[in-house]
Formats: structure tokens, sequence, C-alpha cells
């Protein structure tokens, strides 16, 4: 089986499954939905498409130039019905046909995703690089520098997204990440700064609000039981545009791990409100 088999294995696997029945309506489907955004988000550090695959049987996405990357994605947005349509179409795409799945892979939103990805490059700071991935890269190898635009649902007959990216931060030979995650205003996230930090793919920790000029932004200083991540700051702005930014010191397990973050905890902070992430 080569990688685009495999690939198509893994959608058709996804596409397939079928969630349980809510045990109530509204608030119940859209944390089920968020609970299963975090599970494969898990995953967005790994660099192996066979561990994905053995572990959690989870869909992996390949992008348009068919690398692989593990998006912190969610699962169908309605469960399929008898002839394997969802009862709901994707958003349309620039094409004027509904998307394949919840990502898009081109049109404005996919142009977002692209924007916030060279937004996050351009404030990796001195003394730290973001190296680029390496032309004609294995299917299979973790990227260095990874972007998504993902529908997360119709609230009120306006679609709702969020967008992630993932870049790599050197220093030496040592390699950790960034990862900034935005969710479009609607979103149905936590308001209290702290609640909303805590809320970022369901990892706990020791938090505190920074003031930066007039906003409240919640910092997770040091995570719970939840190690993939170091540190990461959540602010949501007086649109209700949300704005997550975190900091890992190991990329994967086949780099050696940065010695220190790349970011204090007030940079961190300043980060979350700086307008270059505040995507409209």
């Amino acid at each position: 089986m080569n990688g685009q088999e495999l690939r198509d294995a893994l959608r058709t696997e996804m596409a397939s499954a079928t969630p349980p029945p809510p045990l109530s309506t509204g608030a119940t489907l859209v944390a089920a939905r968020r609970a299963h955004f975090r599970r494969r988000a898990v995953w967005a550090s790994l660099g192996s498409v066979a561990v994905v695959l053995a572990v959690t049987g989870f869909a992996v996405v390949a992008t348009p130039d068919d690398h692989v990357y593990q998006p912190a994605g969610q699962g169908p947005l309605a469960p399929p019905d008898a002839s394997g349509d969802t009862k709901e179409p994707w958003p349309t795409g620039p094409d004027g046909q509904p998307q394949e799945d919840r990502t898009a892979r081109a049109g404005s939103q996919y142009d977002r995703g692209v924007h916030l990805l060279n937004e996050v490059v351009s404030v990796v700071p001195a003394g730290y690089t973001a190296p680029e991935d390496p032309a004609n890269q294995p299917a299979d190898q973790r990227m260095l520098r990874t972007h998504q635009a993902q529908f997360e649902a119709k609230v009120d007959g306006v679609d709702r997204w969020s967008y992630l990216t993932s870049v790599a931060v050197a220093q030496g030979d040592r390699t950790g990440h960034v990862i900034v995650e935005v969710h479009d205003a609607g979103n149905q996230l936590p308001t209290e700064p702290c609640a909303l930090a805590r809320d970022f793919w369901g990892m706990q920790g020791e938090c505190q609000v920074e003031t930066v000029g007039a906003a409240q932004v919640g910092v997770v200083v040091r995570p719970g039981n939840d190690d993939r991540l170091d540190q990461w700051s959540a602010y949501r702005h007086p649109d209700g545009v949300v704005v997550y930014v975190a900091q890992g010191a190991k990329l994967d397990e086949t780099r050696p791990a940065l010695n220190t973050l790349p970011f204090s905890v007030p940079q961190l902070a300043a980060l979350a409100v700086d307008e270059r992430f505040h995507l409209r």
C-alpha cells in the first residue's frame, strides 16, 4: 500500500465512524465535537503515520503538496445517512462544490491559514530559527511548518472556522515548536481568561492572568499531567475572536529538545493579544 492509498483508507475509515447519539442537545453535541478535536490534536506532535494508525485509527490529512499533516481536526459534522453522505453539506469551496471534509484546501479560509503561518514565522525571536521543510520530503516525515483552516460549525447561518499553524523553532541542533490557534467569533469557548486557557486541547495546568495594556490574558505557565506543550496563553478579543499561542521545548522524539523556551510568560501573553493573529 502506497502513501496515497493509506491516506485514502484513513479518510474512508473516519467517514464511516458514527459517534454515539448525544444524551442531550446543544451543549452536549458541542462538547462531543470539541472533545474529538482535542483527541486528534494529541497526534499532531507525532511524526509517523504508522503510529497514528496503530494507536488511534484517526485520520491524517494530505496537504496540497501531498505531504502528510496530523491536524487538530474534528470528525463529521453529522452522522452519515444510509447513502454515506453527511446530512448537511460541508461549506462550498472556490470551485462551487462542497468541501470533501472540514479542511479547506483552497479559497479565502485556506489563504487565512497561510497568512497565519507566515505571521507565526515572523515572530520567532532572535537567537532561534524557523527551519523550512526540505524539498521532496518523505510523506510520512513530520513537517516543520504546517497550517490548516477548519470548518467548525454553522452558527445563525454563518460558517465559523478555526485556524491552526505549527512552526518548528530551532536553536543549534535542538528543536521545539510554536503553535497558534485562532477561533472565529461566535465560538462557544469560555470567557474567563484562565478557564479559556485551560480549555485549550483539553489540557489543564497552573494558570495566571497577565495584563497586557487593557487586556487580561490567561497563561498556563506549568501544565498538569499532559505534557504535549509547556506553556500557552489565551485571549478573547472584544469581537469574540479567540487566540491561543503555545510553545513546547520538544518537537518530536527524533530531535533533541530546546534548553530554553523561545518566549517568556509576558511575551507569550503579548502574542495572544497581537493583532497579527487577530483573524477576521
